[in-house]
């Protein structure tokens, strides 16, 4: 049998694949882009980037990573089908979407901020710094999956699956599913919204049909045609606010070239913020190493054996190619392999991803994008995130379940402080302490929500001695900020450089709350643990005498 790039049904499943990437660069643009002055920044205090800059600067190297990975693996699909003789399904790739809030609040948007206190007076040279900083880190973040590729099964072997799973669940929920339901238009536009969000959810959790279409499209085009509607009726017959006739002011000028102008003192401040984000560099690329052995197995499951190492080797690959090119979001493997498969994906739905993603990411086509509602696209996400958590709980073994759970709460924690970042609470001492305690438990969410649930598995596998080990890597972890930062920007360092900068009003919320306490309280869970080993021991060796 000789492989073909191009079947029927491959339709089917490349709109659920580029609309799920078409989804994320939208929602990439909209965290972190406004029309708003500098003035108005200044006074708000949040400072954002110009659409223009996003889709010049950063789409074309983002799209640059699907664009590389997925016609890798649509050639690793391609051999392995003609090496079995039969037709095989390519492993599916994209954006990772957890990656993107991450990317977006933790390492974006205050990089920009930054880049504001440098240039003051030049918001072209802040959003430059910014962008910077963010392909510095999704270049530390390739080079990193590229030296874990080889002991990604070690990796799944140290950490538990409930401590992996819940903490890209605290995510999934926190902010994949939750931000966009309640963030521009979902719920705050229900007649489109959640009619949309109704049609796709059904379509893809039940296998429903809408419009005879893929369930993402069909979905997609009901959402804008209750738009359309809604832009005929007379003002005085509220539905939705119809789409947007503001005039497109982009001109594309070619990709800029990423790394000019970078060298010296200020080559120094961009690595030096990209370093101080590992916290959230790790994580996202342990999460995505983990997934694509996931993905790889779920492949095996119905008949398309890849290759763990290439399917690995492939994505970092395209996170490292799109960081060096400008891009700003990583690639990684989608779970759902066998979903793709039951579309009628073979090799041609990866191949038409590739070009469609690398062709609009590198002409601006995707500026086009702001007269699409974001309540006809934004359900994708929800889905994404629902169905992030629910795989998660299927695949934990259910004693494991009470620490999945645990998991979940550092995210809450940070979703809650989105919400507070210009608040303190009325300004009143106890709003404060609020505040403060928010940052804590969500500074470093991603990595706290490792080991506090890897602490709970080894607790119920009565494995005290590497529930030990956890905890000591919790406090050495807490002692330099990597998790539970007393600062709004999660800095890493020594604790006393940290606590010189605690801005004056937050000092006595602080008092308790140093990186000394954190890691102080870590300490004394250690010892608790090593004196239930003991006892475990002790109780082991007195039953196998009796």
């Amino acid at each position: 049998m000789k492989p073909s790039l191009w079947v029927k049904t491959d339709l089917n499943a490349f709109f659920g694949l580029a609309l799920d990437n078409v989804a994320v660069l939208i929602l990439l643009l909209g965290l972190i882009s406004g029309t708003e002055s500098l003035k108005e920044q200044v006074d708000s205090g949040r400072f954002v980037f110009s659409p223009d800059f996003v889709v010049s600067h950063m789409i074309p190297g983002t799209a640059l990573g699907v664009l590389v990975g997925d016609l890798a693996f649509s050639v690793m699909g391609f051999f392995l089908a003609r090496r079995l003789g039969r037709t095989v399904t390519s492993m599916p790739l994209g954006l990772d979407t957890p990656s993107t809030f991450g990317m977006a609040f933790l390492v974006l948007l205050p990089a920009l901020t930054l880049g504001h206190q440098k240039f003051p007076d030049d918001a072209t040279a802040a959003q430059n710094f910014a962008w910077h900083v963010g392909l510095m880190v999704l270049v530390i973040t390739g080079v990193i999956k590229i030296m874990l590729a080889p002991f990604g099964n070690l990796i799944r072997r140290l950490l538990p699956r409930a401590s992996l799973l819940g903490s890209l669940s605290g995510i999934a929920l926190a902010l994949i599913a939750f931000m966009p339901l309640i963030n521009d238009g979902i719920a705050s536009i229900p007649l489109v919204g959640m009619v949309t969000l109704g049609l796709m959810v059904g379509a893809l959790v039940a296998n429903l049909q809408v419009l005879k279409l893929p369930g993402v499209l069909g979905a997609a085009l009901v959402g804008c045609v209750l738009t359309a509607v809604a832009g005929l009726l007379p003002e005085s017959i509220p539905m939705a606010p119809g789409f947007s006739h503001q005039p497109l002011h982009f001109e594309w000028t070619g990709i800029p070239w990423v790394w000019g102008g970078l060298g010296g003192e200020y080559l120094d401040s961009v690595l030096r913020a990209g370093v101080d984000r590992l916290p959230v560099i790790l994580p996202f690329a342990l999460a995505t190493i983990v997934g694509g052995i996931d993905c790889t197995e779920s492949a095996a499951t119905v008949g398309d054996e890849y290759d763990t190492r290439a399917v690995l080797f492939t994505e970092a690959i395209a996170s490292l190619v799109a960081g060096v090119f400008g891009g700003v979001i990583q690639t990684t493997p989608y779970i759902g392999h066998p979903a793709y498969k039951k579309m009628g994906g073979e090799i041609g739905y990866t191949l038409l991803t590739a070009l469609f993603i690398g062709v609009a990411g590198f002409t601006g086509a995707f500026y086009l994008l702001e007269y699409i509602p974001k309540s006809c696209l934004y359900p994708i996400l929800v889905f994404v995130g629902i169905e992030i958590t629910a795989s998660s709980f299927h695949a934990t073994e259910p004693k494991h379940l009470p620490a999945l759970a645990l998991a979940f709460l550092p995210a809450l924690a940070y979703l809650m402080t989105l919400g507070l970042k210009s608040s303190f609470g009325i300004a009143t001492p106890s709003g404060i302490g609020f505040v403060q305690t928010l940052r804590c438990v969500g500074n470093g969410f991603l990595i706290s929500s490792i080991l506090w649930s890897a602490m709970l598995v080894m607790v119920i596998d009565k494995r005290a001695v590497a529930g030990v080990a956890f905890a000591l890597v919790a406090s050495l972890c807490s002692f330099f900020g990597v998790i539970h930062s007393p600062l709004g920007d999660e800095h890493v360092g020594l604790p006393w450089i940290v606590l010189g900068q605690i801005q004056k009003e937050f000092v006595e919320a602080v008092k308790y709350q140093t990186p000394y306490h954190w890691a102080g309280a870590y300490l004394m869970l250690g010892g608790i643990f090593a004196i239930w080993a003991v006892m475990m021991k002790k109780s082991s060796e007195s039953t196998t005498k009796v």
